[in-house]
């Protein structure tokens, strides 16, 4: 016998988490399928994931959101890259930028051919061969081209926006199409008393909600996947020490509405900028071993490009992951399910991600064991790998604090390190097709952190040097044309997505 369909799905939270569910599921699920959010105005979000990756664009369009119209309600600019400033010492920078490095020739990797040229001394720095890259280095943007055949076809781009914004946006979205909102503070949980599965929720005014899934979106305090049904928590605070937060808003100045995010590195950790259309958003992520609260706001606050427009914003959280997260009839979906820095802006593709997996293995009533437990493995995978890449910006520094020292240091998963070996033994990588960073962004940071290859590739060996040449001088050039062809990244969003209250700044071309 098939046992009977879900009939009720409750979200416990709102904030970006609770709404991009609530969204999802309002456009996946048939109707017969009740969706409930639950939220209390009196519990704020988080709001640090103001900065995104590619992928969001997939999320966007399934749920056919106008993009225009989701920039100007998110007060959003574009994204073609994270710029991390002194991770190897003051003054150095690199780019990690979306989209991939040039064009492989006759099957050998492009990495591989430019790493001979580097090796013989006439390698431009890889980021010639980027259009993202070279479009953020000018400052400049406009959509790809749907051409494969142009250059501009290889640009990809994600955002910065508002996150509080955003999940009012998704909420407009969501509510018209059936999902029911509900106000109200959670005061208690019920549980079968045979199973242990959540029944329902008592709010603090005695009102109850029942379902039959529950998606935990209540951030930190994973109020149903842990104190609850006390899943566990993988602590990985011995490769991510930083443990503490402060944000802080101001007005944009400095280097204007930038098309990148910036991660500059600091005595006991690293500052974020993020640029949008009515303020930048800025924040000092650091270990509370190395510096005081009162220490890193006066930090970030003489490294703001502009006035503040709000009082400083603490935040304390442990790097790691649940266990499980998914327990019984309940998935923890966003910061109920772990974190991890945004150092990569991946705390919103992790939300995209639980939807997915979600959407992908949706039950029916018998909850079947071998499908909680493969929505685990996958996010454990999912998880670790993106561990991996945020450690490995820590491990590969040549800074000279203590702090910046025991992260040189440490051991790290064995998973990175023999990444790490083979990479700068011959360049070769061979990311997992779970691996949300590809190939091109182990590159841009494997590089940019200092670990450049002892060898390349002997098969490029087999080709004249003035053909590889001729091949790299014609690619760089049209890659720099092309973005040199674009409009400022400030006259893109004027002429395309501008909010209606953003007041900005005039930035000269």
């Amino acid at each position: 016998m098939t046992p009977a369909p879900i009939r009720s799905v409750l979200i416990v939270g709102g904030g970006t988490a609770g709404w991009m569910t609530a969204a999802a599921l309002a456009k996946a699920l048939p109707k017969t399928i009740t969706v409930t959010l639950v939220e209390s105005e009196q519990i704020g979000t988080v709001g640090v994931g103001e900065a995104t990756i590619p992928p969001i664009n997939t999320f966007n369009q399934v749920l056919g959101l106008d993009e225009a119209a989701f920039m100007r309600a998110t007060k959003g600019s574009f994204k073609l890259a994270i710029e991390f400033v002194d991770w190897m010492g003051p003054g150095h920078r690199y780019l990690h930028p979306f989209g991939g490095f040039g064009l492989d020739i006759e099957a050998l990797k492009f990495h591989q051919v430019w790493l001979r040229a580097h090796h013989e001394g006439w390698a431009p720095p890889i980021d010639a061969f980027n259009l993202s890259a070279q479009a953020a280095h000018l400052n400049r943007f406009a959509p790809p081209s749907k051409d494969p055949g142009q250059v501009l076809s290889s640009l990809k781009y994600a955002f910065h926006f508002d996150a509080g914004l955003y999940a009012k946006f998704l909420r407009d979205y969501a509510e018209p199409r059936g999902v029911t909102r509900v106000e109200g503070k959670v005061a208690g949980v019920q549980q079968h008393g045979e199973t242990g599965f959540i029944t329902g929720v008592t709010l603090d005014d005695g009102r109850v909600l029942e379902a039959d899934l529950f998606v935990d979106c209540s951030g930190f305090r994973g109020l149903l996947i842990e104190q609850t049904l006390q899943a566990g928590y993988d602590d990985w605070s011995h490769w991510l020490p930083n443990d503490r937060a402060v944000a802080m808003p101001c007005v944009t100045g400095g280097d204007g509405l930038t098309p990148y995010t910036r991660a500059t590195a600091d005595t006991a950790g690293w500052r974020w900028r993020i640029p949008l259309q009515h303020r930048t958003g800025n924040g000092y992520v650091y270990s509370s071993r190395d510096i005081s609260d009162e220490d890193a706001v006066a930090r970030l606050r003489a490294t703001l490009d502009g006035e503040p427009l709000a009082e400083p914003n603490f935040l304390r959280f442990q790097a790691g992951r649940r266990k499980a997260a998914w327990v019984k009839n309940v998935v923890a979906i966003g910061l109920s399910s772990g974190f991890l820095e945004p150092l990569e802006s991946t705390s919103i593709h992790l939300i995209q991600a639980g939807i997915t997996k979600l959407l992908a293995l949706f039950p029916d009533r018998g909850f079947d064991p071998v499908e909680i437990a493969e929505y685990n493995r996958l996010t454990a995978l999912q998880v670790e790998l993106i561990r991996d890449f945020i450690i490995l910006h820590f491990k590969a520094n040549a800074r000279s604090e203590p702090y910046w020292v025991r992260a040189r240091q440490m051991e790290i998963p064995e998973s990175l390190q023999r990444k790490i070996d083979l990479f700068a033994a011959s360049g070769r990588l061979f990311p997992s097709d779970l691996d949300l960073f590809a190939e091109a962004s182990w590159i841009a940071v494997l590089l940019g952190q200092g670990i450049t290859p002892r060898r390349h590739d002997p098969l490029v060996d087999a080709f004249d040097e003035a053909f590889l040449k001729s091949q790299l001088s014609r690619l760089a050039g049209l890659i720099r044309q092309t973005a040199q062809a674009l409009p400022t990244h400030e006259q893109f969003i004027a002429r395309y997505c501008a909010a209606p209250h953003a007041s900005r700044p005039e930035f000269k071309p």
